[in-house]
């Protein structure tokens, strides 16, 4: 039994310390979160199955799944799969399913484990970890990538990081909350994470991060000052964003002036406009089910693109609507984003009934994560799932129920 239990803390350790690995995994290769999480959640789940633990691992499982949000997701990903049954390319679309599915599987094994509990120690190694991929990919930007180059390694392009710049701010977010109820050299090292993961969205090229890390802040800061009024705007926000998806590419031309839109770059501008009118087209002629699961990634191709005015066809062949509720309704329709909703209400439900200084940091990253969803990349991309997976699980200590 000692040995059991000896080798139980050993896989526990090795877990978390992949978790706290992430940041510098994703910098090294950009899509790495997913492997790096299934390796944590692989170990933690094997530590539990070592102590024999199987039994209440499975019985937390299962008290997740049957909470508001656990049902809620359960129900759009059970309509996801069904909905591959119109996909124009069934394969693909049920490799996409696995790739959103993975990630957050291996989120509820973890957290179901009882297994993952963010001590000081752990935080600081994370916080450590994040600072030096921040500072390691400010001087590859800096050179301009010339070690990589020297390597013969990775693609020698600037916009390789901005996957690791949300990280960084995803991941910062539970850490600096962490953090700041500890000691006082714990308050100094997550002021200097904040500055540090500021400093990169600054530098790297992802609007997308820059966007998060202000919206974030500005929501922690509100939480804080009037905790009830910025969870309804959230919840409002949130809930506008996603009935307004179909319209979006409408809207955004009516009320963005050329003026304004010149100040972007090509593609956070004019655009991504386009790319919004041209998907929007393809959900509204679809408006209930949607064209199927993982079909944006060739919606050029998909039977619908016939229904798109041609004009906007050619942008059916962007790969993903830079959008997470408008790529929400083309492939699952009204269903599919009503789901999702009811997800996003549930989880906001939940953080209603924390004490104001537990809330504010978590409001503060579902706000900012959405708002990176609903102006960049694609809505179920694996490394994006697994890294908001691994900061909620890192938000689980000291939680405070008011």
């Amino acid at each position: 039994m000692p040995e059991r239990a000896g080798a139980s803390r050993r896989l526990t350790a090795l877990g978390v310390a992949l978790m706290a690995l992430m940041p510098l995994a994703m910098w090294l290769a950009n899509r790495a979160a997913p492997l790096v999480f299934a390796l944590a959640a692989a170990c933690i789940l094997a530590a539990a199955v070592i102590a024999g633990d199987a039994r209440g691992l499975t019985a937390r499982l299962r008290r997740l799944a049957a909470s508001p949000p656990g049902l809620a997701l359960a129900a759009f990903l059970v309509w996801t799969l069904v909905s591959i049954l119109w996909s124009h390319q069934p394969a693909a679309s049920l490799r996409v399913w696995g790739e959103l599915v993975l990630p957050i599987a291996c989120a509820l094994t973890i957290a179901a484990s009882g297994r993952f509990e963010p001590r000081p120690a752990w935080l600081r190694a994370l916080a450590v970890a994040i600072v030096l991929a921040c500072l390691l990919a400010m001087v590859e930007l800096a050179s301009g990538l010339s070690q990589r180059a020297a390597l013969g390694i990775g693609k020698l392009m600037s916009f390789v990081f901005n996957r690791p710049a949300i990280t960084a701010f995803v991941l910062a977010v539970p850490v600096i909350h962490g953090l700041w109820g500890l000691r006082r050299s714990d308050r100094i090292l997550a002021v200097v994470l904040a500055l540090v993961v500021v400093t990169f969205a600054l530098r790297s090229e992802s609007a997308s991060a820059r966007l998060g890390v202000a919206v974030s802040a500005l929501c922690w800061g509100l939480a804080l000052l009037r905790p009830r009024l910025t969870l309804a705007a959230a919840a409002a926000a949130f809930v506008l964003a996603m009935a307004l998806a179909p319209v979006l590419g409408i809207a955004a031309r009516a009320a963005m002036p050329a003026l304004i839109l010149d100040r972007f770059a090509e593609m956070t501008g004019q655009a991504r406009i386009d790319i919004w009118l041209s998907f929007g087209e393809a959900a509204r002629a679809r408006p209930m089910i949607g064209s199927g699961f993982g079909t944006s990634a060739a919606l050029h191709e998909h039977p619908v693109a016939a229904a798109v005015s041609p004009e906007h066809r050619l942008l059916l062949g962007a790969g993903h609507p830079h959008d997470m509720p408008l790529q929400a309704w083309v492939e699952t329709g009204a269903i599919g984003a009503g789901l999702l909703v009811l997800a996003g209400l549930a989880l906001l439900a939940r953080l209603g009934r924390l004490t104001p200084r537990e809330m504010a940091p978590r409001l503060a990253l579902f706000t900012g994560a959405f708002a990176i969803s609903a102006v960049g990349h694609g809505a179920w991309q694996g490394w994006w799932i697994a890294v908001l997976g691994a900061a909620i699980l890192w938000f689980r200590q000291g939680e405070d129920h008011g």
